[in-house]
């Protein structure tokens, strides 16, 4: 999975991203004359790149979303309370190379809440391995890709049916699928015929997890990053992947940034874009994808 992540993102794939919730956030401060450093040397018409990127909004203050709900890119530590992962490492190095400051502690809330608040424009920016759907592009701003997945379908290997070997085995509604509301699965099932009947909605992956180990569906349709780290860091789970990855290209995650965010500091979308590259660039973004932890130079 890591050099398939790793694989995506050196092809620079650009894709925007999407979220919004409904935590409360503060409303981003424009960026000041004199916190601006490189408005002060490069001319409108500049591009913002890996190069000069760097703080290139002190003084800014953002206020940041996440979900603890997705492994390993957002997900509680053993104590139950801290959220940790990819997305919460890159974050880290996002805030330390442009310099911006944080507008009080980054809020945690289930995807649906988190898609809201961006949208509303009470959160900034938020990152929780968010896809950059097309229904999500309507209502908020993208960076490009730092990841892309399909989905998969999971099953218990004690009490799903043996005919389920794919997601094809799935559409003609014979089955209970189970899905997180408001993700890229809740939007293929929508999509591509499945009876509502046969499509059970969970507020959070958790639940359709628990759901399908409980025998209560027959199959979980969901990222498969996810769907992977659920079963490899689950002790006794009786759930499996089948079948290939699908729905290729429609699971891109990137950086999701409020339209708020973004009248407040036009330039932000190609800002957090370099940096990106930046990260790319110089292997950080490698080895937060191969788990290390973000420590500034």
């Amino acid at each position: 999975m890591k050099k398939k992540i790793l694989a995506m993102l050196l092809t620079g794939v650009m894709s925007a991203m999407l979220v919004a919730g409904c935590g409360a956030g503060q409303d981003t401060e424009p960026v000041a004359d004199d916190a601006s450093k490189a408005s002060d040397t490069e001319s409108e018409d500049s591009e913002w790149t890996a190069d000069n990127v760097e703080g290139a909004l002190d003084g800014v203050k953002l206020s940041f979303g996440t979900t603890g709900l997705f492994g390993p890119f957002s997900y509680y530590d053993t104590d139950g309370t801290t959220v940790i992962g990819y997305d919460v490492e890159i974050e880290k190095a996002l805030q330390d190379i442009l310099g911006f400051e944080m507008d009080g502690d980054f809020q945690v809330m289930d995807y649906s809440a988190l898609t809201t608040s961006l949208a509303e424009g009470k959160v900034d920016f938020g990152m929780a391995a968010l896809c950059a759907t097309d229904e999500r592009k309507a209502v908020m701003n993208f960076t490009k890709t730092y990841c892309d997945s399909g989905q998969v379908v999971m099953i218990n290997k004690e009490t799903s049916p043996e005919e389920i070997k794919s997601v094809d085995d799935l559409a003609d509604g014979k089955y209970k699928v189970a899905v997180e509301k408001g993700t890229a699965s809740h939007l293929y099932v929508q999509n591509n015929g499945f009876p509502e009947s046969c499509i059970e909605v969970h507020d959070t992956i958790t639940t359709a997890y628990e759901s399908l180990e409980q025998g209560k569906v027959d199959a979980v349709i969901q990222d498969g990053p996810g769907a992977r780290f659920y079963i490899d860091t689950t002790t006794d789970s009786k759930l499996e992947v089948v079948g290939d990855e699908f729905n290729q290209g429609q699971a891109p995650y990137a950086i999701a940034i409020s339209n708020k965010a973004a009248e407040n500091n036009p330039e932000i979308v190609e800002i957090f874009d370099a940096a990106i590259d930046k990260l790319v660039a110089d292997g950080t973004m490698e080895k937060l994808l191969n788990g290390e932890k973000y420590t500034a130079e």
